[in-house]
């Protein structure tokens, strides 16, 4: 690599660091994502977390489908960025990490009916949840069923409403040759499914691991 290949490779880097830690953090999410690090789970970025605040504002979202509660620092973004009479319902596994996300969106100032917490898996969460009924839905739950996901957010959002789903880099998997594991096979034909169908206007954001968005038409 040459001196100035080194250079262009070390200014991105710095831009990257710089425009993550953009939009600064509270005590609220700075607790919660020490939750996370504690029970082994990796959270949005920063920057991944100012964007779905920012997309969630754009879209003016009073309704809100999260999938993937963990310990609530994307919970806390989406919420900041949602209208004041706004519900996120996030929806995971594992009950005991909603009790952490409870905390942390009570120490944010949410009131407690902001959020709906139900636990379970999503592909039997999501069928229950009203057609058309939402203005974003939030994917951060397990990759490989992240085609049911994209089905299930189509039927639950408004036209107009967002669809995102966080990881699609997997760890630069995704665009890595050779073979690959299940999940970033699906990651892969998640990728193609929303750049190529006719009802979604999409976007890849490089932020975090990626950040797949797209807009119902």
């Amino acid at each position: 690599m040459s001196g100035q290949e080194r250079a262009i490779t070390g200014n991105r880097q710095t831009n990257w660091a710089f425009a993550d830690a953009f939009v600064a953090e509270d005590d609220a999410l700075r607790w919660a994502r020490e939750q996370a690090r504690e029970a082994g789970l990796r959270p949005v970025s920063p920057g991944t977390g100012a964007a779905l605040r920012m997309l969630a504002a754009a879209a003016g979202a009073k309704a809100v489908a999260e999938i993937g509660t963990g310990t609530g620092v994307s919970g806390i973004h989406l919420l900041l960025g949602m209208r004041g009479d706004g519900v996120l319902t996030t929806v995971d596994p594992e009950p005991d990490r909603q009790q952490f996300a409870k905390q942390a969106f009570r120490a944010a100032g949410f009131a407690s009916n902001r959020a709906r917490f139900i636990p379970g898996r999503a592909l039997d969460v999501l069928p229950r949840l009203a057609d058309s009924g939402y203005d974003l839905v939030f994917c951060d739950g397990d990759r490989t069923e992240c085609l049911e996901y994209l089905a299930e957010s189509l039927r639950l959002l408004r036209p107009g409403g967002l669809v995102c789903f966080e990881g699609v880099f997997a760890d630069g998997r995704t665009t890595g040759v050779g073979p690959q594991p299940a999940e970033v096979v699906r990651l892969r034909e998640l990728a193609r499914a929303v750049r190529e169908s006719q009802e979604l206007v999409p976007a890849l954001l490089p932020v975090g691991d990626g950040l797949l968005c797209a807009v119902k038409r």
